[in-house]
């Protein structure tokens, strides 16, 4: 393991520490992302329907590749959802290369949202 990938690995475990501790549990990847995705949405109901849910993710997902330019929020709808337009291929990664992108896309936005240092 590289500097990079261990300074990431290290933010990461930061980032989990601090989820279990909101939390008490710790998340994985597709919580985080329905996380944003509930935070973006701005809605905090305690139900969604399965479709829903990864339309949360999907939201997510954008909006942390939105940070580096590869989407962009096209409208949000009459119902309060944000629609997003790809305005930039993604990179070309293998399996652990494209964990370790978002990985560092949530760590931004945390850091943005001012969840994190």
């Amino acid at each position: 393991m590289n500097n990079i990938e261990s300074d990431l690995q290290t933010r990461w475990w930061n980032l989990e520490a601090r989820l279990v501790e909101r939390f008490e549990k710790k998340p994985d990847m597709e919580t985080i992302l329905f996380l944003i995705g509930i935070q973006e949405l701005g809605d905090v109901r305690n139900k969604f329907t399965k479709e829903q849910k990864q339309d949360l993710m999907h939201v997510a997902t954008c909006t942390l590749l939105a940070q580096s330019g590869y989407y962009e929020m096209e409208k949000v709808d009459e119902d309060g959802w944000p629609h997003f337009r790809q305005v930039k291929s993604l990179p070309v990664m293998n399996l652990m290369e494209q964990e370790n992108f978002m990985k560092d896309h949530i760590l931004l936005y945390f850091t943005n949202n001012g969840f994190m240092d």
